[in-house]
C-alpha cells in the first residue's frame, strides 16, 4: 500500500491499516521530509519517502491529497504505476477526479473514493486510526473499473472499520453539496455575521455560548482543502445554497407574520428528522 498524502485523512489511513495489521507493507509519500519523519516515529508507515516514483512497488496506491493537487498529479503519476495497480483517492468532489481517472492507462484500475469522516483540523497531528471506524465510505467505480478491483477496495474500506457504498459521481457530488459543502458554508455566513455585529457591539463575543461553538465548528476547517472542494463542485453547491435560501425565506415569511403554529411545525419536523437521521444504524444497505 502507498498513500500520498500524510495529513488527516491519509495520516489516520495509513495509521488505521497498520493498527489493523491489514496490509503486508505501508508506503508513506509525502512533500516534507519532516512528516515522513513524523509517521515514521508514530508507527503509521513502515516506509516513507518524498519521492512518487515509490509507488511503483504499490499493489494499491491511495491519493490522500486536496482534490485539485489529485488532479495535476495524476499526469505525473500514471507512467508510474504497475500494471493491476488499484488506484484509489480520499478527494472530497468526485466528478472531475473521476473524469480524470477514466483516461488513465488501461493498465490501471481507478476507483475514486470519498470516506464520510473528518475533523475541521488538519495535518498529520490530527490522525487518528479510529477516524473510519463506522463511517461510510463512498466508491465511485468507473465502468472500466474490473469488478475484482471494486471488491479489493470495498475490502480495504471494511479493512479500516468503514463501510463502503457504490455512488454515481454525480449522484455523490450532488449530495455531498447538501450534507458536507453546505452547512460549511452556513458556518462561514455565521461567523461573518457574528463579526459585522461584533463590530458595532463588542459584547456579543462574551455572550455567544456553545450553539454558536457548535454551528459555527466548520467555519475552523482547512481552507485550502475547502476552496478545492467548492471549486471542484460549485454548480451542485449553487444548487444547494438556491434551495436553502428558499427555506430561510420561508420561516422570515412566518416571522414577519407571527404564523407561530406553521412555525412550530417547521421545527418540530425538523427536530424529528433530525434526530431520525443520527440513531444508531442497525443494518446498512449495501
Amino acid at each position: 500500500m502507498a498513500v500520498v498524502g500524510l495529513g488527516l485523512m491519509g495520516g489516520s489511513l495509513a495509521a488505521a491499516l497498520k493498527a489493523r495489521q491489514a496490509c503486508a507493507t505501508v508506503t508513506g509519500i509525502a512533500r516534507r521530509p519532516a512528516t515522513i519523519e513524523a509517521a515514521s516515529r508514530l508507527g503509521y508507515i513502515d516506509h516513507g519517502t518524498t519521492d512518487l516514483a515509490a509507488v511503483a512497488e504499490a499493489d494499491i496506491v491511495i491519493l490522500a491529497t486536496p482534490v485539485r493537487t489529485i488532479l495535476s498529479t495524476l499526469p505525473d503519476l500514471a507512467p508510474l504505476l504497475p500494471p493491476g495497480c488499484l488506484l484509489m483517492d480520499l478527494g472530497s468532489t468526485k466528478g472531475r477526479i473521476a473524469q480524470a481517472m477514466n483516461a488513465l492507462p488501461e493498465q490501471v484500475h481507478p476507483c475514486p473514493a470519498h470516506p464520510m469522516c473528518g475533523k475541521e483540523v488538519a495535518g498529520l497531528e490530527a490522525a487518528d486510526p479510529d477516524l473510519y471506524e463506522g463511517k461510510t465510505f463512498v466508491l465511485t467505480p468507473l465502468l472500466r473499473t474490473p469488478p475484482a478491483a471494486v471488491a479489493r477496495a470495498e475490502e480495504l474500506a471494511r479493512a479500516v472499520g468503514a463501510v463502503p457504498r457504490r455512488l454515481d459521481p454525480r449522484r455523490h457530488d450532488r449530495l455531498v453539496a447538501v450534507g458536507s459543502h453546505l452547512p460549511y458554508l452556513l458556518a462561514l455566513g455565521l461567523v461573518a455575521t457574528a463579526e459585522e455585529v461584533g463590530r458595532e457591539d463588542c459584547l456579543l463575543w462574551d455572550v455567544v455560548a456553545s450553539g454558536f461553538r457548535d454551528t459555527s465548528r466548520l467555519a475552523a476547517s482547512d481552507v485550502q482543502m475547502m476552496l478545492d472542494v467548492l471549486m471542484t463542485n460549485s454548480t451542485a453547491i449553487a444548487e444547494a445554497i438556491d434551495r436553502f435560501r428558499e427555506q430561510l425565506e420561508g420561516v422570515e415569511r412566518l416571522l414577519v407574520a407571527g404564523d407561530e403554529a406553521e412555525l412550530q411545525r417547521i421545527m418540530q419536523a425538523a427536530a424529528i428528522r433530525r434526530s431520525a437521521a443520527f440513531r444508531p444504524r442497525l443494518q446498512q444497505a449495501p
